[in-house]
């Protein structure tokens, strides 16, 4: 069997019986890494509290998803533990979002509609719909005690988790272990296939490449244009468009998710789609007006605008307004002026 990755920080941790948690998504990395994980466990003699923990994302996840979890837990006799975010799943959290943005503008509480999508960069649907709520699960549930988290991460996966450690301690809370860090695709398949297991259906009987939302935002085109062929995903599919054409954002900078597969799109939203790229060149044609100096930053407002900031500003605005028919207040150099000065008030007396 392939050689599992770890160090003295983890199997002292080991050792002590700290309890282990092992993030599941129902994907293969999380898969091969909670089969690794508890191989070493059992070889180190590991006695303490063992659960598997999958965050649940609602409408965007596939239907095997939780199953290949479930069967994953049978077979390692272990607890599975579900979380979800309260607020709502990730399609909630992408259309309230939107709804946030508009709003803002109109308030003038920012200069520029803000996405609605995660981002690469951003990542909010891991960070809010992920580990933020199994993070507050783990802490109830093992109050005042250090925590073993596993994760599947793996260094060939991007240029970015080549970096990854083996192994790192988050605070006092959590030792974050990554046991198959250096495995290779056919490594895990390999686990998982030795296991008597089977892996996500959406990888050999779909042909995806990576299983995680039925549309992610890191997804390549191959693996958006084998999510849609699936019935499962068309319901999502459309909301997915509905947001595209409501917002003027495309799901993936400047790949529109509406392109994938229009076939599966009424008449009414394949013409919406043409509308809302129409729109998102237009919108970002006057944004790009507004001087970097003039941007969103952490502390806005910083200062007052000049006379002629705010007559940019204000055409700007008006300019978004009737794109999208909101009741922008603010749309002259005067009231932008006022606007401004109550909000370095109200910043000052914070």
């Amino acid at each position: 069997m392939y050689d599992i990755a770890s160090v003295p920080l983890v199997d002292d941790a080991i050792a002590d019986q700290m309890p282990v948690a092992i993030g599941v998504s129902g994907g293969k990395d999380s898969q091969a890494a909670a089969l690794a994980a508890f191989r070493h466990l059992d070889r180190m003699g590991h006695t303490g509290p063992r659960i598997l923990v999958h965050a649940d994302l609602g409408a965007v996840e596939w239907k095997d998803s939780l199953r290949v979890c479930e069967e994953l837990a049978r077979h390692l006799e272990c607890e599975l533990v579900v979380v979800r975010r309260k607020a709502g799943d990730l399609m909630d959290r992408w259309e309230a979002r939107w709804r946030s943005s508009r709003d803002r503008y109109v308030a003038l509480e920012t200069v520029t509609l803000v996405p609605c999508w995660s981002t690469p960069r951003m990542r909010f649907c891991t960070s809010e719909l992920k580990t933020h709520v199994i993070q507050a699960e783990l802490k109830r549930r093992f109050k005042g005690k250090t925590v073993i988290n596993v994760t599947g991460v793996r260094r060939a996966e991007s240029v970015a988790r080549s970096k990854a450690t083996v192994a790192d301690a988050a605070g006092d809370m959590f030792i974050n272990w990554r046991p198959i860090v250096d495995w290779s695709v056919q490594e895990v398949f390999a686990s998982i296939d030795a296991s008597g297991l089977d892996a996500h259906p959406a990888y050999r009987e779909h042909g995806m490449s990576r299983v995680s939302c039925m549309f992610c935002i890191m997804s390549n085109m191959a693996d958006l244009a084998a999510a849609s062929a699936q019935p499962e995903s068309h319901e999502l599919y459309r909301r997915m468009v509905e947001l595209e054409c409501a917002s003027s954002f495309a799901f993936q900078g400047s790949r529109w998710l509406g392109d994938v597969a229009p076939g599966l799109l009424s008449p009414d939203l394949r013409d919406r789609l043409i509308v809302a790229k129409s729109t998102s060149h237009w919108r970002a044609a006057a944004e790009s007006r507004i001087t970097t100096e003039m941007l969103y930053v952490k502390g806005w407002p910083t200062r007052m605008l000049t006379d002629a900031e705010a007559d940019i500003l204000a055409g700007v605005r008006q300019e978004i307004a009737a794109m999208f028919d909101l009741d922008c207040s603010c749309l002259d150099r005067q009231s932008i002026h006022e606007r401004y000065e109550e909000l370095l008030r109200v910043r000052e007396a914070a």
